[in-house]
């Protein structure tokens, strides 16, 4: 265990949040297909829980990587992947590299605002064209003067039809593709944004997902983070805490599935007895609950080593390829013994079944997941083994 009676103070205070302030609108926010992203995160800021790994003098907890952890699987006690995955672009996704490369004047202009909720982030770094392939993107943001002038899109953008503000991945010059790209603090009410449309998704019906565009787009060269061409590292540094996020905000959420699906089958009663009874059912739910034990302990593995400053991309991409699997059986498995309630919308596994799928694709597919991790073994065509 990593976690001391802190942690787990902060577990608990989180989980009470959630069940008073998110779980009973659940349902009225999938049917709008979005939630109140401003009204929702400034009361979470007020808690302290927008900034628990940030810096202190801009507003954050200042506690170390593990805390972080603890809020995100307190997080899956959410009723609803939608919402998580929301807090999760804010804390986890569009602030890390702002926070650790970004200047002072750039962190109290968007990362201060951020952790006391008054701004809503989405991160922008997917296209059409160029999803897990990042180093494909398009997007270009030219100099001009003191300025950078930014055209192209972004897709599949989450908070994107109520952010303020987004952290892009753009190409800030010619030359590898790897060294050419950087990240720009973009404020989202600047002229030449455009949200074209807010896509239908099959799942996370609360969270609103932007199409954008850029059309010569003019902000300051001031709202790059860190240094120019290092984008493309600092995004896969986000990446990691990204897939960590993916990984362990499952764990509470598939036990929650299992245990509701252990109540379930234990009052439904088939052939004159509990449908738990049969030992497939029971065999399965112990199964599926040693399958989260494991993932847990890879994830606090993977936290503990990067707080001792150790690349964690490998053990993240573990973590994140499995967690993506996982919640997908646990969803599947749990839903067939749900029968024909398991089919309907009603139902919170149902919403899980169709939320979850997106764990495998989000923030890097699995075939992706599996490419680094193989890289890494040094058994991918053509590269050297990782140290």
């Amino acid at each position: 265990m990593i976690y001391t009676e802190q942690h787990k103070e902060l577990m608990r205070s989180v989980t009470k949040f959630c069940q008073s302030e998110i779980n009973p609108h659940i349902e009225e926010w999938e049917a709008a297909g979005a939630f109140p992203a401003h009204e929702l995160f400034k009361k979470m800021g007020q808690q302290g829980f927008l900034g628990i790994n940030k810096p202190v003098e801009f507003g954050g907890l200042g506690l170390d990587y593990t805390y972080e952890l603890a809020f995100c699987e307190a997080i899956g006690s959410i009723r609803g992947g939608s919402i998580g995955m929301a807090i999760g672009v804010q804390t986890d996704m569009a602030t890390p590299a702002l926070a650790k490369h970004g200047s002072d004047e750039l962190r109290a202009e968007f990362l201060a605002p951020s952790i006391a909720g008054d701004y809503v982030a989405c991160l922008g770094v997917s296209e059409v064209g160029a999803g897990s392939d990042v180093a494909s993107l398009k997007t270009t943001a030219r100099k001009d003067g003191d300025d950078y002038v930014i055209n192209g899109g972004k897709m599949w953008t989450t908070n994107g039809t109520q952010a303020d503000w987004m952290c892009l991945l753009a190409n800030t010059s010619d030359g590898q593709v790897h060294r050419n790209k950087s990240l720009i603090c973009v404020p989202m009410n600047t002229k030449g944004v455009e949200v074209a449309r807010k896509l239908d998704k099959m799942g996370m019906r609360a969270s609103d997902t932007a199409q954008i565009f850029f059309d010569e787009v003019r902000v300051p060269q001031r709202y790059r983070i860190g240094e120019e061409g290092k984008g493309f590292i600092y995004q896969m540094e986000q990446f990691q805490i990204e897939r960590l996020w993916g990984a362990a905000g499952g764990l509470v959420a598939m036990e929650t599935a299992i245990n509701d699906t252990i109540d379930y089958t234990r009052g439904r009663m088939v052939f004159g007895k509990p449908l738990l009874d049969n030992q497939i059912i029971h065999f399965k739910m112990a199964e599926l609950q040693a399958k989260v034990e494991a993932l847990r302990s890879l994830c606090y593995r993977a936290a503990q080593n990067y707080i001792d400053g150790e690349d964690v991309t490998m053990l993240a991409s573990m973590a994140k390829l499995i967690g993506g699997r996982l919640v997908r059986e646990v969803s599947d498995s749990c839903l067939q013994y749900w029968g024909g309630m398991g089919f309907m919308n009603e139902s919170d596994i149902t919403r899980m079944y169709r939320d979850t799928r997106l764990t495998s694709i989000g923030g890097g597919a699995d075939e992706v997941m599996l490419q680094i991790i193989s890289k890494y073994m040094g058994i991918l065509p053509g590269s050297k083994k990782e140290k």
